[in-house]
């Protein structure tokens, strides 16, 4: 029992041009909103400028008048003084894949659903939300035809005979509906250096982690790999910066048929990308075994450079490590509360002098809040990523200062 929902920000009002404000202040204020109120085991997250997806595991649907608030806050901050009617929030609720590819529809095709016309995608609840008031419309174009042919039938009055039936027309070839096309299943995750302040990277990740919990079984963890691989080959073609980091589970690095799966992948990597290359392995076991990290460093040294390590317990016994076996090891948040992931923080650079000791950098993932961000920085902490960093971006980081494009991305 999963309620899924897309949720973008729409400027309605004709004098108001979106120019007027910018984007980035109006995602900030909805995503600073959503976490505030979209608590947990409720689940909120950017994945495209505008647009966010919310979920709650408790129920079959969502209220759309819980979204009045926000409606009445983006009006209160963005237009001040201003009647109400300037900003409308459209709700888009369905299974996952028409959530994520509602998350890409383009504006026209918004302002379509807006004006009761549907669209010509996959069916779901559609609701406009604003401060004042909540309006179901037709999803696609089959429930807007029918329901517009149900208020013209209720307009007409009464005859007393049917006219004379019309001589049928020729048919006519049917218009071809473009489809929107679906959405990318991955996105970027901004690395940024804290000491120096600027971003080394991307990393590339799931956008249906934003709103569900990762799959256990290797099978399905293998798909998702070879996914990211796949687009992360694809976007070095045109991301000329930086490191790019690409996830492997742990476990499937072991398994002799998923390593030729992974190998079918990684021999269409170029060589002279190698450097900038990161492979980010997650699902370690805290007891891993030197020799099952070095089979797995063998493995992948042909195509990356470099080798992380991700974990979720912050004390992983650092010292049992060979020197040179990975380059860093990154703790990934995943306390309820801001004062548990803190704890996870401290507990993790208590052991600083024996990360020091083994030339091996610490890093800290799914950072979500401007505390957890400085708790990082005063303990010493390598490298960041996650939400307070930058939203889930559709393309890799472009340089080092490229703090408007991750964090306000248009």
């Amino acid at each position: 029992m999963t309620a899924i929902a897309c949720l973008r920000i729409l400027f309605t009002d004709g004098e108001s041009r979106p120019g007027e404000v910018p984007k980035h202040k109006a995602q900030g204020v909805a995503d600073a909103f959503l976490k505030a109120r979209w608590r947990k085991p409720r689940k909120c997250g950017a994945v495209a400028p505008l647009a966010f997806v919310i979920a709650d595991t408790r129920v079959d649907q969502l209220d759309p008048t819980e979204l009045q608030a926000l409606a009445a806050e983006l009006e209160k901050v963005l237009f001040p003084g201003r009647p109400i009617g300037t900003i409308a929030l459209m709700s888009f609720e369905g299974d996952e894949q028409a959530v994520l590819k509602f998350a890409s529809l383009s504006e026209k095709e918004l302002m379509g659903l807006m004006a009761g016309e549907g669209y010509g995608g996959d069916a779901g609840r559609v609701h406009v939300v604003r401060a004042d008031s909540v309006h179901p419309l037709p999803c696609t174009r089959e429930e807007a035809k029918a329901q517009a042919a149900e208020k013209a039938a209720a307009a007409q009055p009464p005859v007393a005979d049917p006219p004379p039936a019309a001589k049928p027309a020729p048919p006519k070839t049917a218009a071809r509906i473009e489809s929107p096309p679906p959405a990318a299943e991955t996105g970027w995750w901004g690395v940024q250096d804290l000491a120096q302040g600027v971003f080394v990277g991307s990393a590339i990740g799931l956008r249906a982690d934003l709103i569900g919990p990762v799959p256990e079984d290797d099978a399905k963890l293998l798909k998702r790999d070879l996914i990211c691989l796949t687009d992360a080959q694809a976007a070095l073609k045109t991301a000329a910066f930086g490191e790019i980091h690409v996830p492997f589970s742990f476990w499937n690095l072991t398994t002799p048929s998923s390593q030729d799966a992974y190998r079918g992948r990684l021999s269409r990597y170029p060589l002279d990308q190698r450097p900038r290359l990161c492979a980010t392995v997650y699902g370690t076991p805290r007891e891993a075994s030197i020799g099952m990290l070095q089979q797995a460093r063998a493995f992948l040294k042909g195509g990356f450079a470099l080798m992380d390590v991700r974990i979720t317990d912050p004390t992983f016994p650092i010292q049992s490590l060979s020197p040179d076996l990975v380059d860093s090891i990154t703790l990934v948040l995943s306390g309820e509360t801001e004062q548990a992931r803190l704890k996870q923080i401290l507990k993790f650079v208590e052991r600083k002098a024996g990360y020091v000791a083994k030339g091996v950098r610490q890093a800290v993932a799914n950072v979500t809040s401007a505390v957890e961000l400085e708790a990082c920085k005063v303990a010493g902490v390598a490298r960041v990523q996650g939400p307070i960093v930058t939203d889930l971006l559709d393309k890799p980081v472009d340089g080092p200062e490229a703090a408007e494009q991750a964090k306000n991305a248009a």
